[in-house]
C-alpha cells in the first residue's frame, strides 16, 4: 500500500503544469476612423472563443478576452482583421502560470497549442505573464527581421513543426506560434 501510495504520489508531481490564455491585446494597423474599427470589432466579435472585446480608438488597439476553457487561435484573429480590409501591427498573449518553466529556442505547449520562446532568458513563469508574437503577420517587417536571426530552426519560417521540434514532442506538422516575453 505504502508502494503505490509513494508511486502515485510521484505521478502527480510529475504532471505538467497547466497554462490558459485568457486575453489578448491586438494593435491594428491602417484603422482611420470609428467605423473602420466598427469593422474589426465585428469581425472579431463572430470569433467562438470571444468573450468580450474593449477598444482604445486613438491607439487602434482592441483588448480581447477569451471565454474561460476555450481556445484561442491568433491565425483566426489575424483573419478576421484581415477579412475586415486591415492587418495585425502587433498581438500580445495573456496566460496565467503555476510555476512554467521556460527556456529560450524552447517549444511549449499552453492549452492545446504550441508556443517557440524565443529571445528570452531560461526562467519560471508565476502568475500572469503578457507574451508577443514575433512572426511575419504580427508585427512590422523590421520587428520580424530581428527575431529571425534568433533561431536557426526550421520551424520559425513556416509556422509549423519540423523535425527540428521533435526533441521537444510537437507532433509532426503541428502549428507553432513563436513568441518572447
Amino acid at each position: 500500500m505504502k508502494k503505490i501510495f509513494v508511486i502515485g504520489l510521484g505521478l502527480f508531481f510529475s504532471l505538467p503544469v497547466l497554462a490558459q490564455v485568457t486575453r489578448a491585446r491586438l494593435q491594428a494597423s491602417g484603422l482611420t476612423c470609428a467605423i473602420c474599427a466598427r469593422s474589426v470589432y465585428k469581425n472579431l466579435e463572430a470569433l467562438s472563443f470571444v468573450d468580450k472585446i474593449d477598444t482604445d480608438l486613438d491607439k487602434s488597439a482592441f483588448m480581447i478576452s477569451f471565454k474561460p476553457g476555450s481556445e484561442p487561435d491568433a491565425d483566426q484573429i489575424r483573419k478576421k482583421v484581415d477579412d475586415a480590409g486591415f492587418s495585425v501591427a502587433a498581438l500580445t498573449l495573456v496566460a496565467r502560470f503555476d510555476g512554467q518553466e521556460v527556456k529560450n529556442d524552447q517549444h511549449l505547449k499552453i492549452g492545446g497549442t504550441f508556443y517557440h520562446f524565443l529571445s528570452i532568458k531560461d526562467q519560471v513563469l508565476q502568475g500572469e505573464k503578457e507574451f508577443s508574437l514575433v512572426e511575419k503577420n504580427y508585427l512590422p517587417a523590421n520587428d520580424f527581421k530581428k527575431y529571425a536571426g534568433a533561431t536557426t530552426m526550421q520551424c520559425f519560417k513556416t509556422g509549423l513543426a519540423a523535425s527540428c521540434c521533435s526533441w521537444d514532442g510537437v507532433p509532426a506538422r503541428a502549428r507553432i506560434y513563436h513568441v518572447t516575453l
